[in-house]
C-alpha cells in the first residue's frame, strides 16, 4: 500500500538521532527536513554532513513542510518537546522510553488525541530477529504448556558516563534496555495478563541509578517470565530461553538459528543413571534422539524501515500505528512497577487493563 512520502526532523543530533537521520536517508517512505540540537558543535557536525540544521526548534515548528517530528534528546525532554510538536499539528515519534512516568505519558496522549495527531514510541527492538525466532517457539506448539521464558543482555563495560548514569535523565538500565525487553516479553507471551511482578535492582558501579536488575513477570496460568539486564558479566547467558511441559528453545545471541528440542515419547524405560564425579543420578539423565526431536527456527526477514513505513501509513490513514498508546502505557506501568518492588522489597500485583500486541 502506497503513500505519500513524509517530511521528518529529528531534535537531537546524537547517537540516536544520528541513526534515525541516516535510516530516513535511506527510507524509501521519508525524507529528511533536517534536524534541531541545543549543542553548537552537533549543528555543525550536521552540516558537515550535508544535513540541514534548524535555527531554533520553534524554527523547526514552524516549518510547515515537516509532517513528523523524531524526538532522540535525554529522556526527560520528550514530554515537553512532544506536546509542543504535536500543538503544532506535527506528527510526533518519542525515542524510549517515552517518557518517565504513566502520568507524563497520559498527557502526551491527551494532547495527540485532542489535535488529532500520530504519537508513538521508537520500539524498533521489534524488529530483532532473536526477539522474532522466541515469538515464533512460543507460537508453534512443539513446547506444550509453556511456564517460563528468558530474556537477558548483559555486557561487561558498567552504566557508561553519560546522561545514561544520571537520575534527573531518566538513566539506569530499566528505562534504558528494560524498556525493550519488556515490550518483547509482552510480544511473546502475548495471550496472558501479567498478575504481579518482583524486581530487584543492582547498583554495582553505580549508586544514583540501577545499572542492572532481575525482574520476573508473573503471568495467568503460571507462566513466569524472567528479564535479565546486567552490566558486569563478562560471561553472558544466552539471549533467550523458553521451556514448556514438552520440550525448549534457546537462542544463544542473535547472530544464531533457534534452537528447539520437543519431546517425542515420554516415558523411557531402562534409563541409565549418569555417573556424575559424586555420585549418580537418574532424575536428571539425559534424554537421546529416540524420545526427542531437534529442529531449529530459522532467522526471518526482518526490515526496520518497516517502522517508519508504518507510520506514514498511519498518519494518512492507511494503517493503525504498530507501537499502540495502551501498549507503551503498559510497558510504561510495569517499569513503574519493577521501581516499586525494588522499593519495597517486595512482589507488587498489578491489575486493570492489559492490552496485547502481536
Amino acid at each position: 500500500m502506497s503513500t505519500s512520502k513524509k517530511k521528518v526532523a529529528v531534535v537531537g543530533y546524537g547517537g540516536m538521532g544520528g541513526w534515525h537521520t541516516r535510516y530516513i536517508l535511506q527510507s524509501d517512505v521519508c525524507e529528511l527536513a533536517g534536524i534541531y540540537d541545543i549543542k553548537p558543535e552537533r549543528c555543525e557536525l550536521a552540516r558537515e554532513n550535508g544535513i540541514f540544521v534548524y535555527e531554533s526548534f520553534e524554527a523547526l515548528l514552524n516549518d510547515k513542510s515537516v509532517d513528523i517530528v523524531t524526538i532522540a534528546t535525554p529522556n526527560e525532554l520528550h514530554n515537553p518537546l512532544a506536546i509542543k510538536a504535536m500543538e503544532a499539528g506535527k506528527a510526533v515519534i518519542s525515542e524510549k522510553p517515552v517518557t518517565l512516568s504513566s502520568e507524563s505519558l497520559q498527557e502526551m496522549i491527551d494532547v495527540a488525541n485532542k489535535n488529532g495527531v500520530i504519537f508513538t514510541v521508537h520500539q524498533n527492538r521489534r524488529w530483532d530477529v532473536d526477539y522474532k525466532m522466541m515469538r515464533e517457539a512460543y507460537r508453534c506448539g512443539a513446547l506444550g504448556n509453556i511456564f517460563t521464558v528468558e530474556s537477558r543482555i548483559q555486557g561487561s563495560r558498567g552504566i557508561p558516563g553519560d546522561w545514561r548514569g544520571k537520575k534527573e535523565h531518566g538513566g539506569g538500565m530499566i528505562l534504558d534496555w528494560g524498556v525493550h525487553l519488556i515490550d518483547q516479553m509482552l510480544g511473546i507471551v502475548y495471550d496472558r495478563k501479567v498478575e504481579s511482578l518482583y524486581c530487584c535492582c543492582d547498583h554495582i558501579t553505580n549508586d544514583e541509578v540501577d545499572d542492572g536488575f532481575k525482574l520476573d513477570l508473573h503471568f495467568e496460568g503460571g507462566l513466569c517470565a524472567r528479564i535479565e539486564v546486567g552490566t558486569s558479566h563478562f560471561i553472558s547467558l544466552p539471549r533467550f530461553y523458553m521451556a514448556g511441559t514438552n520440550g525448549a528453545a534457546m537462542v544463544n545471541d542473535w547472530r544464531e538459528t533457534c534452537k528447539v528440542v520437543s519431546c517425542k515419547k515420554w516415558h523411557e524405560q531402562n534409563v541409565v543413571p549418569v555417573v556424575t564425579s559424586a555420585g549418580l543420578t537418574k532424575t536428571m539423565a539425559p534424554r537421546d534422539e529416540k524420545t526427542t526431536e531437534t529442529f531449529e527456527i530459522e532467522r526471518m526477514d526482518s526490515d526496520v524501515h518497516d517502522f517508519y513505513r508504518n507510520i506514514c501509513l498511519a498518519i494518512d490513514g492507511k494503517a493503525e500505528q504498530i507501537v499502540t498508546h495502551p501498549q507503551m502505557m503498559r510497558v510504561m506501568k510495569i517499569m513503574e512497577a519493577a521501581f516499586e518492588s525494588d522499593r519495597l522489597g517486595a512482589v507488587v500485583k498489578l491489575d486493570g487493563d492489559e492490552t496485547v500486541h502481536v
